[in-house]
């Protein structure tokens, strides 16, 4: 399986394997380990809301300990993590992804894509997809990033979101 195919899968389904939104922390655990909490939730506790658990590359937003965003970081030019859940078989990985490739990857897998006017502007640009609802952000690379074409976007992240109700 490559990052590519991973990306494919979670535009489609709104899931990366078995995580999905909606489930509690709890099972996320016990799938991953135990993640890396946001510094909010070590110094104000675990039942904060809105912040990240961290494994590598991939974040889970916590509201009322129940997964409520999933996110894929990354950073173009480089080699990234994502855990053995999310891509088998793969310790790291080239996170470098260009948008045309992206979006042609979308189109043979014929996942409907529109571009998402709320997260495109400047040098930056966005996209969502139907109906699973997760949104890609591209931008040009910054100085940090050691990429072959500098006047391209490239993939920062991917995410999805629930509403979320009390």
């Amino acid at each position: 399986m490559t990052l590519l195919n991973v990306l494919i899968d979670f535009t489609r389904t709104g899931r990366i394997g078995p995580l999905k939104c909606g489930m509690s922390l709890a099972e996320a655990e016990d799938l991953r380990g135990p993640g890396r909490p946001h510094p909010a939730h070590i110094m104000k506790g675990p039942d904060i809301d809105g912040y990240p658990y961290s494994w590598s590359g991939l974040q889970l937003v916590v509201t009322q300990r129940a997964v409520s965003g999933i996110w894929i970081n990354l950073w173009p030019g480089s080699t990234a993590k994502l855990p053995p859940l999310v891509l088998p078989d793969s310790e790291s990985f080239e996170a470098t992804v260009l948008r045309k490739d992206l979006v042609t990857a979308l189109n043979t897998a014929s996942c409907h894509h529109e571009v998402n006017p709320v997260l495109t502007f400047g040098e930056q640009s966005s996209i969502i997809t139907r109906p699973a609802e997760v949104c890609a952000v591209f931008s040009l690379p910054g100085r940090d990033h050691h990429v072959p074409h500098r006047d391209r976007h490239y993939l920062d992240v991917m995410h999805k979101h629930t509403a979320w109700h009390r």
